[in-house]
């Protein structure tokens, strides 16, 4: 029997080997079990992305859930899962379900829990409903009609929902017809249901449907946007661009000349305008493997800042407690005050877009800015597909070494709240953390340029192949 099992964002798993009709009725079953414990007449809102199969699974998940007795608020089309978050939220949803696998490769789909706030479900809520997944589930199938008929189907539409969120929030017109020429990529994920809309101006790019998403991973890192890249210095004149990844819950920038602007970056450019342009103040959380230049502009600006365990739930769970700014990870998912408490990277798009309208700065000049407070620097980060023999063999060379240096590199301080973070001299940061979806071993840094990190890169991960 296949053992399901919930990463840092949820279930994942590949297509028609482990992640079958027959696997999802099993996870839905666990998902009815839990919320009919505190509510007999639950409700679920559901949606999918752009993944194959996404309604086909949808679908199994209904009949599922009328089987169990819980109700589902539908979304019969691509949908992003800020949008469902949003939705789980407006319709006091018990629980959310999205169908996605989020950035992984195109053979993946998966399953992620949201919770009736708007944001991930609670890591021990998720680890309740792993737990209560059954061997087997069967159930009889009947048609949608009849299960709407009875009253335990409702088509809803998130995707207005969200449209006039983002309407009520912010000055479309100003931003449309601004002089800002902006760019869009949706990488072949589901931000090309809402972005074209909201920004019908902008240059889009890789938005139309393909579940395969050309044989490259929805994951906006550098190695995945060479594409872009190109397009985007061959033209020249695009003033902004933004990506998002499968799902459209996180982002990366790029400027005119095709440079990749990463979370962390963005994170420091949110964090700026929310405080210092807008006058708004709060905690500040931010992820394991954040830079630590967010300490230092939350010193500057004398804002609090929290760093948890790698995983936006664990984000989401302090955002709850009220009083946060910014919550944001390296993998680009960020929340901001003002909106729900989930991921957003078109919400944080926005923010951007619209600083920048309002001000009539460029890009480049409010980056001059951000480094104006916490100085410049780069962030990098490999990804070492290894056996897992020799994943392990690096992990437990970390965790029972007192390591002094890398590669030859001194290190001044070892921290290990989620993986390891090793501080080197001259504010230059690695880190070494095995990921939770993948396998795959992620190595992380911090360096005052791009050379620097690329050099640092390599010496450590070939350092770490002869473990």
């Amino acid at each position: 029997m296949y053992k399901i099992k919930f990463g840092t964002d949820g279930w994942r798993a590949i297509i028609a080997k482990d992640y079958t009709v027959e696997n999802v009725a099993r996870v839905a079953a666990a998902t009815a079990d839990f919320i009919l414990k505190s509510n007999p007449t639950p409700s679920i809102a559901l949606g999918f992305d752009c993944r194959f199969g996404g309604n086909m699974f949808a679908e199994t998940i209904i009949h599922v859930m009328y089987s169990k007795g819980v109700k589902v608020i539908f979304y019969d089309k691509i949908c992003t899962t800020p949008m469902l978050s949003l939705a789980c939220n407006e319709y006091k949803a018990d629980i959310g379900v999205m169908v996605t696998a989020s950035h992984n490769p195109p053979p993946y789909n998966g399953y992620k829990l949201k919770s009736s706030f708007g944001g991930p479900t609670p890591p021990s809520q998720v680890q309740e409903v792993e737990d209560r997944i059954p061997d087997i589930y069967s159930y009889e199938e009947v048609s949608l009609k009849k299960i709407e008929s009875k009253g335990f189907l409702e088509y809803k539409d998130f995707r207005a929902i969200y449209l006039n969120r983002v309407r009520s929030y912010f000055d479309l017109n100003a931003i449309n017809n601004s002089k800002l020429k902006l760019g869009y990529n949706a990488m072949f994920g589901s931000g090309q249901s809402i972005v074209p809309d909201i920004l019908p101006k902008a240059i889009h790019f890789n938005c139309e449907w393909n579940p395969n998403f050309n044989h490259i991973a929805p994951e906006p890192i550098p190695g995945n946007l060479k594409d872009f890249s190109e397009f985007l210095k061959s033209k020249g004149d695009i003033d902004f661009s933004f990506v998002n990844d499968g799902d459209a819950d996180r982002i990366a920038l790029m400027d005119r000349r095709g440079n990749y602007i990463d979370a962390h970056m963005i994170i420091l450019m949110l964090i700026y305008i929310l405080h210092k342009d807008k006058g708004m103040s709060g905690k500040v959380v931010v992820a394991f493997s954040v830079s630590p230049k967010i300490k230092k502009m939350c010193e500057a600006f004398s804002l609090p800042i929290e760093v948890t365990r790698i995983g936006f739930k664990y984000i989401a769970e302090i955002i709850q407690e009220g009083g946060v700014l910014v919550g944001g990870e390296e993998s680009g998912g960020i929340s901001v005050a003002g909106h729900i408490p989930e991921r957003d990277g078109i919400w944080d798009a926005l923010i951007v877009i619209d600083y920048l309208a309002r001000t009539g700065k460029t890009l480049e000049q409010f980056i001059e800015d951000i480094n104006g407070v916490v100085g410049a620097f780069s962030y990098g980060r490999n990804d070492l597909k290894l056996t897992e023999e020799k994943k392990q063999a690096i992990l437990k060379y970390c965790e029972t070494t007192d390591i002094k240096s890398l590669a030859d590199i001194p290190v001044e301080l070892t921290e290990t709240i989620d993986g390891f973070k090793y501080h080197l001299e001259g504010e230059r940061v690695l880190m070494i953390r095995a990921s939770g979806t993948e396998p795959v071993l992620r190595v992380y840094c911090q360096a005052e340029s791009n050379e620097k990190v690329k050099d640092v890169l390599d010496k450590v991960c070939s350092f770490l192949q002869t473990i």
